[in-house]
């Protein structure tokens, strides 16, 4: 996906968000991945903090389909 915006985490939604040139809005329910993904609460830490911090990263986790290997990587560290 060719890059044309910032993604940034928008409270009221609870989703990661980025507005297209076009208008359009792709939008990532952070939920809905903590749902599918997390296991412990250390895994939720993880992924707020990514969701606060850095949403471009956490975007790329999820739309490359990274998320399982990312916590079971982190997890592997602690």
């Amino acid at each position: 996906m060719k890059k044309c915006g910032k993604w940034e985490f928008n409270m009221d939604t609870a989703c990661v968000e980025m507005k297209r040139l076009d208008g359009t809005i792709l939008a990532i329910d952070t939920l809905a991945v903590e749902r599918e993904f997390v296991e412990t609460w250390l895994d939720r830490r993880e992924l707020d903090y990514l969701i606060y911090n850095d949403p471009d990263a956490y975007a790329d986790l999820v739309l490359n389909g990274d998320v399982k290997e990312y916590l079971d990587t982190v997890r592997q560290g602690q």
